[in-house]
């Protein structure tokens, strides 16, 4: 019994983590276009697309402690992860620079920051799609031996 309870301690704690970290990269992209007035470009709009639902699904999620969620939150997140990698590489990596389609009135390639030289939006995006796809594999891993997820 205490085993089980652990785990089941153990996976709440992720499915809040992975919340928690949706939840900042929604505020983050928030605070960059609302306050800092950094227009978004397209590329920026299609990780919004990704991100900004598993916030509202994760932290539902959490409070129901529906696991299965995992499922879906790590398509979502593997999706973003795609997106905001090929973002990053047309920001940083010349070849993709020079071969990058025109992104609407805010190119792609642009860098609203650059703090130590790598971290852009797109990199922030990046760690947080991350994060979230592995609390989601490991979620997925863990409810495997269970009959429900």
């Amino acid at each position: 019994m205490h085993l089980e309870s652990k785990s089941v301690n153990n996976k709440e704690n992720m499915l809040f983590f992975a919340w928690a970290i949706s939840l900042i990269a929604t505020l983050g992209s928030l605070y960059f276009s609302e306050i800092k007035q950094f227009e978004p470009c397209e590329l920026c709009w299609y990780q919004r697309i990704l991100m900004y639902p598993l916030t509202i699904l994760l932290g539902i999620a959490a409070v129901k402690k529906n696991y299965g969620i995992a499922l879906y939150s790590s398509v979502l997140s593997g999706i973003g992860m795609c997106l905001s990698f090929y973002h990053y590489l047309i920001q940083k990596v010349p070849f993709f620079t020079s071969s990058a389609p025109a992104c609407g009135r805010v190119p792609c390639t642009g860098q609203y920051i650059n703090w130590l030289g790598f971290i852009t939006i797109p990199f922030l995006a990046l760690i947080a799609f991350i994060l979230v796809f592995i609390v989601s594999m490991l979620l997925l891993k863990t409810a495997k031996g269970e009959d429900r997820i």
